[in-house]
């Protein structure tokens, strides 16, 4: 009965202790304007695609007038 009961309280240890994460610091992506973007920005990638030619990770279209933003680590 005691080893049952020792493997039993092991195995709960083993599933609680993998339960346990650490959380990373993720980095927050700064956005740009991208004033050089010609029109109305319709599509997320086209703009990605402009921006990461620019050096940036990538764009998004935002705001009422669809501009074209380019994204980056702060």
């Amino acid at each position: 009965m005691e080893r049952k009961t020792f493997g039993f309280l092991f195995l709960l240890l083993l599933v609680l202790a993998s339960d346990v994460t650490v959380k990373r610091a993720e980095a927050k992506d700064c956005l740009t304007r991208r004033h050089g973007f010609q029109g109305r920005c319709l599509f997320d990638r086209q703009c990605a695609h402009v921006c990461r030619s620019d050096g940036f990770i990538g764009g998004q279209c935002r705001g009422p007038l669809r501009k074209c933003f380019c994204s980056r680590p702060c």
